[in-house]
């Protein structure tokens, strides 16, 4: 399990009474560092998924953290378990950047965000409601883990431009899919580090490679180098599960002057 280990303030609530949700998307929640809502599209597309964001909008001088936040961190989570014809919800991120406070380097974001997010329906055509239990960790100097709970009823408001111009420029920000001149080839590494190859166009200072430690693997900084025109990333692999899994990947981003694209990567 991973804990802070900067100073915390606390825990911030805002757990609200049991109220019906009233439009396609909640009322803010205000806390120390900034402010966070859900809104979405209010109408599900043909395949039976609402789209929205989580809507994070930060005060000055205050960051949030990317899906993999390093070891001190708290990834952004949400919890629909309480929501009414709802089978899950997925959380997409923006490129992040990299970030040192002091204790270590993470990433994360410094400005005001809006994370995609996929509701799914259990029963397509059906009306659905979003009660969602949120939870972030914001940071200054300080990091403040914030708890809310958000309530959405998309019917309600199924036409709203703006919610729906919102939700289209938060999709317009994520990686594209990888490709052959912009993207990771895994080189050989060893069981302590995870070494890649990265291509991208454009200048190669302004690359970066961010992975997200899952299934029980727990990734230090990359370490950037190049030899021979090869720009390449060696990430200390701090922790590992017992077993390599067989299925799926590791989820990465990079990211460069030119943009940024995501892929997986096989277990090391």
């Amino acid at each position: 399990m991973r804990y802070m280990k900067i100073l915390v303030l606390g825990v911030v609530l805002g757990w609200a009474a049991s109220l019906p949700a009233e439009a396609s998307s909640s009322d803010w929640y205000n806390s120390e560092g900034g402010k966070v809502r859900l809104v979405t599209t209010g109408r599900p597309d043909q395949a039976g998924k609402i789209h929205g964001v989580l809507d994070i909008a930060l005060k000055p001088g205050w960051k949030t953290y990317w899906r993999d936040p390093g070891d001190a961190g708290v990834p952004p989570q949400l919890d629909i378990s309480g929501s009414t014809n709802i089978a899950d919800a997925q959380l997409s991120f923006p490129p992040p950047q990299r970030h040192d406070d002091g204790y270590g380097k993470w990433a994360g974001y410094d400005r005001p965000v809006s994370l995609p997010v996929t509701f799914t329906l259990s029963s397509p055509g059906q009306p659905a409601t979003i009660d969602a239990q949120v939870f972030l960790g914001i940071c200054e100097t300080i990091c403040i883990p914030v708890q809310t709970r958000l309530s959405v009823d998309p019917g309600s408001d199924p036409d709203n431009a703006t919610d729906a111009a919102l939700v289209k420029t938060a999709l317009a920000t994520l990686p594209s899919p990888a490709r052959s001149d912009f993207g990771i080839s895994v080189l050989p590494g060893d069981h302590e580090n995870l070494v890649v190859e990265a291509q991208s166009p454009g200048d190669p200072a302004s690359v970066d490679f961010f992975i997200a430690g899952e299934r029980d693997y727990m990734f230090g900084a990359p370490v950037r180098s190049q030899k021979d025109g090869k720009l390449v990333f060696t990430v200390p692999i701090l922790d590992r599960p017992s077993a390599t899994p067989t299925d799926g990947g590791l989820y990465y981003t990079l990211t460069s002057a030119e943009g940024s694209v995501d892929g997986l990567l096989p277990f090391p």
